[in-house]
């Protein structure tokens, strides 16, 4: 049997792999890249087809939002679930869900064009809000179960792993679905992501349920919830984390704008759009690969601040490129930075949060990082529409920038954190 405490132990040689060597972890990583492909491919193909059809930014903004509305109506409720529901059970209800909708919008095609002149993009945002409530389900319950199958000590290189398995479907899928878009057409990319979404259901099915840590006394809804919400307040180092992803992503993406890049700036079609959605998650599997073998334990916070700020200055060179290339390598730049940021996030959440309250401060954490991705899109489609497209981003990155100078004065622990010290 594998002595992960010698494996992982100061003083002893790192092993980078270590995580990926517990057999349910191997289906479990799986399962997050098979639903990755399918959701990241199905992003590129959403967001391609209404701009096509609508020629808007904001309508590109209201993706994001018809997602992030029922995830931040349901994500706080989804922790409490999570912590008395067993987890592997509403991975499986929710990543179902997320079947379904991937097979209505398979469905819509096959009437493409009578759907779009009778209902114009009414029906792909509903789908998308199917989505959202799903995806608020989801979030808390990866988060915790992904405890369930490591050992404590692990939690660092699992963190990492499984975000690069995340930004590996990440890659590939945005391309994949740009590439399928173009060559096979909208009906047969949608039902490949289909296909991928059930592939991950199956692969969790070989993960055996994991009983929850048994609760001390009985709470009420409200107490429950209350209890993650003042856990994650009361951490200058988990809050500070937070606030800092939560701004910088929001101000700083331009993730919902790269279909107006790609026409308008860079004039490339759905395949070079794949390949811009697909860029940022390439340096955050390059990025997550070097941590794996040299893990940002010392100076996590100073290394956090660094990151986002590069962030931040990406999104400005990116906005000022009129090269596809160029777009292309500060992109994938982008990814790199912000995935320090992740991972770094996920290790102190991991490391501090009891097993018994982990849905519920995986659902605040969803709160303010996984929201901020969707409303991101929309104050980007928002800003675009006001500002005009370039100048929109560039406002987005140097806002960045600002949240960093301002969370580093707030926020001192954070910024001398070292995680070999939680």
């Amino acid at each position: 049997m594998l002595n992960f405490k010698k494996v992982a132990g100061k003083g002893e040689k790192r092993d980078p792999f270590v995580s990926i060597r517990v057999r349910e972890f191997q289906f479990f990583l799986g399962a997050r890249l098979f639903f990755t492909l399918a959701t990241q491919m199905q992003g590129v193909i959403v967001g391609w087809q209404v701009y096509q059809f609508t020629k808007d930014p904001l309508s590109l903004g209201m993706i994001g939002l018809a997602e992030a509305v029922p995830f931040l109506c349901i994500a706080l409720f989804a922790g409490h679930v999570a912590d008395i529901i067993e987890r592997r059970k509403i991975i499986l209800i929710a990543s179902s869900a997320f079947a379904l909708a991937s097979f209505t919008l398979f469905y819509f095609t096959l009437n493409i064009s009578s759907a779009l002149s009778l209902y114009g993009t009414i029906p792909i945002y509903f789908v998308i809000f199917v989505t959202g409530l799903a995806r608020g389900f989801l979030g808390p319950s990866i988060f915790a179960f992904l405890s369930q199958l490591v050992p404590r000590e692990l939690y660092p290189n699992a963190s990492t792993w499984n975000s690069t398995i995340w930004q590996a479907g990440a890659v590939i899928g945005p391309a994949i679905g740009g590439l399928l878009y173009g060559i096979c057409g909208i009906t047969v990319s949608y039902f490949l992501c289909f296909l991928l979404i059930l592939l991950s259901v199956f692969l969790i099915l070989f993960i055996r349920a994991k009983p929850l840590a048994p609760k001390e006394k009985t709470e009420s809804l409200f107490t429950s919830l209350s209890a993650g919400i003042k856990f994650v307040f009361s951490s200058q180092v988990i809050l500070g984390a937070l606030s800092l992803d939560l701004f910088a992503v929001f101000f700083g993406g331009a993730v919902s704008l790269l279909p107006i890049f790609a026409d308008q700036v860079l004039h490339t079609g759905p395949q070079g759009l794949g390949l811009l959605r697909a860029a940022p998650s390439f340096g955050a599997v390059t990025a997550a690969i070097i941590m794996a073998y040299k893990p940002l334990t010392i100076n996590a916070g100073r290394n956090l601040f660094f990151s986002v700020s590069a962030f931040g200055l990406c999104m400005i060179v990116f906005a000022l490129s009129a090269n596809f290339y160029l777009s292309i390598f500060i992109l994938a730049l982008s990814g790199a930075f912000d995935n320090v940021s992740v991972v770094i996030r996920s290790t102190v959440l991991q490391l501090t949060t009891p097993d018994n309250m982990r849905g519920r401060v995986s659902s605040v954490n969803s709160v303010f990082i996984g929201s901020s991705n969707e409303i991101g899109e929309f104050e980007s489609g928002v800003a675009a529409k006001l500002l005009g497209l370039i100048p929109s981003v560039i406002f987005g990155g140097t806002m960045t920038l600002i949240v960093v100078a301002v969370t580093g004065k707030l926020a001192p622990k954070l910024r001398k954190l070292n995680l070999d010290s939680l």
